[in-house]
């Protein structure tokens, strides 16, 4: 069935909603006639983007702030949505951060939080919320991935392969779920225009990157959900970087990536 014909009544619940890829997907899914269900930690910027996707489009939009890095969140908003009478059918695991460096961050506590939010918590509420989708015959969840889980890179040991969790993930769940009418895709963008590198202080990196490796947040979107519906358990986001992904795969492209490693 296409989203774009999604019955009422359907729910879409989105982790980090308050800027970003986040917003973007509760724009387009609200477009799709689907009613909300945004969070994220800032209870004030879910409001704010509450109110303005309810103005445009026209939809019923729930807040719940939380913070995924608790262990105990995902199953704290699987109770709450029960409690509000809300069956999630579409499910956008989004939230994450930069991540410290493994090895140049000396407390443990911030390397553990962060394993929490980009790994942890997906599964967690992967764990409540599919069986239901299951039960009532259809669900489409997106775990946003990240093409730099493609690849090894010399880039704190943290983020890449996190975001290559969410891919094996993705890809175990979609074989387990078989001919079901519930998809699992694991999203994986390139570079892409949001506010993420300029709050991860990453500004600088982004001004030196050519134009041509960015993608615009709408493009990213759009793509990921026509993937999940046609049951992709993978998309890559970007014709550049599918055009990549299959150098990147390769061995033939880690003596490359070795090279360019700091020290080499």
């Amino acid at each position: 069935m296409s989203i774009a014909t999604a019955p009422s009544h359907r729910t879409a619940l989105i982790t980090g909603a308050s800027a970003g890829l986040g917003v973007e997907f509760a724009d387009q899914l609200a477009e799709r006639g689907y009613e909300l269900v945004l969070v994220a930690r800032r209870q004030e910027k879910l409001e704010a983007v509450a109110a303005d996707l309810s103005a445009r489009h026209g939809v019923d939009v729930h807040t719940i702030a939380a913070d995924l890095a608790d262990p105990d969140a995902p199953r704290a908003l699987f109770e709450e949505t029960r409690r509000r009478g809300l069956h999630v059918d579409f499910l956008v695991n989004n939230a994450g951060s930069a991540g410290p460096s493994l090895l140049e961050e000396k407390d443990w506590a911030p390397q553990a939080a962060f394993l929490e939010l980009m790994m942890t918590s997906v599964a967690h509420m992967c764990h409540h919320f599919i069986p239901p989708m299951q039960a009532r015959g259809f669900g489409r969840v997106i775990n946003v991935s990240s093409f730099a889980g493609r690849l090894a890179r010399a880039a704190g040991a943290h983020y890449g392969p996190s975001k290559a969790y969410l891919v094996a993930l993705s890809e175990e769940l979609d074989l387990m779920l078989g001919k079901t009418n519930v998809h699992v895709s694991a999203l994986c963008p390139g570079f892409t225009h949001t506010d993420f590198h300029e709050t991860a202080g990453l500004t600088e990196m982004k001004n030196a990157l050519p134009g041509f490796m960015w993608y615009d947040a709408e493009t990213v979107v759009r793509e990921g959900i026509e993937a999940v519906e046609r049951g992709k358990p993978i998309a890559i986001s970007g014709r550049l970087y599918r055009w990549l992904d299959p150098f990147a795969q390769s061995k033939l492209f880690r003596p490359i990536i070795k090279a360019l490693a700091p020290g080499r």
